[in-house]
């Protein structure tokens, strides 16, 4: 049995919830490992982050998002509003906004408003998923002819590079 890890870098957008698919690149990570029978291993270690299994619906927006997608945002818009400003949600406390604020990373700017993402968190929650685990079979994964596999920032606040992260076992 082998062991191959590969990692991408998603750059996400401000301002909406930023959709990528990444099937193309679990692909390509496949086939350049000759693996022909084993198990991938998908997964982000961000919090607001998800990854899913679906259709590609061929049909976007202006901006590129699928229609499928459009339609999640309205649905979780629904019933987790984006939020606009402090004590709108219990969260963050101001234990929470002390931590944040005393953080020396480049990548978190220490200002208060960049915590005002607690329904980027509920999304992910509500959502899932961490991690997804395909089949892979003959040298392709178990996904039918449209399955896509996505990777969404339910975090509009502000761009990101975000990391997905593959693990694929099998011979």
């Amino acid at each position: 049995m082998n062991i191959y890890h590969h990692a991408i870098k998603i750059e996400t957008v401000s301002g909406r919830h930023s959709y990528h698919d990444i099937t193309n690149e679990l692909n390509q990570f496949i086939a350049q490992s000759n693996i022909q029978n084993g198990q991938l291993t998908i997964a982000t270690t961000h919090t607001t982050c998800s990854l899913f299994f679906d259709e590609c619906m061929h049909d976007t927006n202006f901006f590129g998002d699928e229609y499928l997608h459009v339609d999640i945002n309205n649905v979780l818009e629904q019933i987790v509003p984006k939020m606009t400003s402090e004590n709108q949600y219990n969260s963050p406390g101001p234990k929470h906004i002390e931590f944040g604020l005393s953080l020396n990373d480049p990548n978190y700017p220490a200002k208060k408003w960049v915590m005002l993402n607690t329904d980027a968190h509920i999304k992910s929650s509500l959502f899932g998923s961490f991690s997804l685990v395909l089949i892979i079979k003959n040298g392709k994964p178990l996904m039918g002819e449209l399955g896509r596999i996505y990777f969404v920032d339910w975090d509009s606040l502000r761009e990101r590079t975000r990391n997905v992260n593959f693990m694929l076992m099998g011979c």
